[in-house]
């Protein structure tokens, strides 16, 4: 019996020691692995726990240091007892080979891959208790921690690594579109797309937006005012460019409230008109939509004027323009107006030629190439590189464009498709 009693002890150390070796692994993977943005919010909001593990992650060559130092004390530690034991058995021939042999495959799995795994897809789990033991432990083992990370950090600072730095939170663009795309049930779909439409506000510039020139709705005041005032009577928008004989003289913006004042005048005027008018605002056309929301808000305006860098106005665009490109349209200009991309029972979609590509993209899914023309109109112009005389049929990838329409110098509209495995083949022509 009492030469069994230091033997049941030994197996009984050897056990513990197992165990604190998956603790000190498991506690690598979670302090490691735990998500950094939840753990900085908890902290925000006073999490004890969290703010303690924050403090430890700060430096994570000396959470890493007494981690490993506890590990590999407990594994050098259990190895010895192990071939203690063996020993006692088998004998000093046969008793370190066994005993190594079965060490290692019980480490392995039960104090290294399992408790890592589980740390892998439960870190929080594992970090908060951990941490009530790391941070003590880390206090007491200082001195060999400092050591320890002595050597090492200087190691590291020759292949150009500052682990006193830290590791960064930040994330850029592309990375937080991934995390917004797969944050899944955790953010609703409409708030999703919100965020990732925020996201692209510095893809697009106001060229992209913009209501073409040909399409601006303006008061001419070479026109007879009697037009003028039955114009303005009929709107249907709040602010209305105001320009003489061509839109590149914009005189200003008439709102119409000021409108209503000047239709209630007893005797109306032109010049009157222009006294109601406020100063234009003008916008290159390269301005990206992030930068243009800001100063929207900067200068107090609405609507601007977009100018090319020669100067001369290429179109307009408004506040609602760059708003509904992140919460989606929720107004129309002109009630009786007609989508731009209408469903056909074929399988086609017939498109006003006007509709920029990412409007198409964007409602079909499509992947039509955006980094030059805006338009479907642009686009096949500058592949005919002419204006067609008749009808023509054109392929992009594996879109098919039939032109429906070609009208003053204009490809009106057109009938697209997209081309499935399937028909392929009987298309190879195009």
């Amino acid at each position: 019996m009492n030469a069994e009693l230091p033997l049941g002890l030994l197996l009984g150390l050897l056990a513990l020691l197992i165990a604190c070796s998956a603790f000190f692994s498991g506690s690598e993977t979670g302090m490691m692995s735990i998500n950094r943005y939840r753990l900085s919010h908890k902290a925000k909001q006073g999490d004890k726990a969290s703010m303690r593990i924050s403090h430890l992650l700060k430096r994570p060559d000396r959470l890493l240091g007494v981690i490993l130092i506890g590990n590999n004390f407990v594994n050098n530690l259990a190895a010895a007892l192990a071939t203690v034991i063996a020993i006692h058995f088998l004998g000093e021939s046969l008793g370190p080979f066994v005993a190594t042999l079965i060490l290692t495959i019980v480490v392995l799995i039960f104090a290294e891959v399992t408790p890592k795994t589980l740390a892998a897809l439960h870190p929080e789990r594992f970090a908060r208790p951990a941490s009530y033991a790391l941070k003590p432990l880390l206090t007491l083992l200082y001195p060999l921690v400092w050591l320890v990370n002595l050597v090492s950090n200087f190691l590291l600072r020759l292949m150009g690594a500052r682990p006193d730095e830290g590791r960064p939170d930040s994330l850029t663009s592309e990375e937080l579109r991934t995390v917004v795309n797969e944050a899944g049930n955790l953010i609703p779909s409409r708030h999703q797309a919100m965020l990732l439409s925020i996201l692209d506000l510095e893809k697009i510039t106001v060229d992209d937006i913009m209501i073409p020139r040909q399409e601006v709705v303006g008061i001419d005041l070479e026109q007879d005012l009697d037009k003028i005032l039955v114009q303005l009577r009929y709107s249907q928008h709040t602010r209305i460019p105001v320009y003489k004989g061509d839109m590149n003289n914009v005189v200003g913006i008439l709102h119409l409230r000021g409108a209503l004042r000047l239709m209630a005048a007893p005797n109306p005027s032109k010049g009157m008109l222009v006294q109601e008018t406020r100063e234009p605002y003008f916008i290159p056309e390269s301005t990206p939509l992030q930068t243009q929301l800001l100063n929207f808000q900067k200068e107090k305006r609405r609507i601007g004027i977009v100018v090319d860098e020669y100067g001369d106005v290429q179109g307009l665009v408004t506040l609602e323009d760059i708003l509904e490109e992140i919460v989606g349209e929720f107004t129309t200009d002109v009630p009786q107006q007609q989508e731009d991309i209408q469903p056909q029972q074929d399988g086609s979609w017939l498109i006003d030629a006007s509709a920029t590509l990412r409007e198409v993209n964007k409602q079909l899914q499509w992947e039509l190439p955006t980094h030059g023309p805006k338009t479907l109109n642009g686009l096949i112009l500058e592949h005919l590189e002419s204006i067609p005389d008749g009808n023509v049929c054109l392929r992009f990838g594996p879109y098919i464009i039939e032109t429906l329409e070609v009208k003053e110098n204009l490809i009106k509209a057109v009938r697209c498709w997209a081309v499935t495995p399937s028909k392929k083949k009987r298309l190879g022509r195009f």
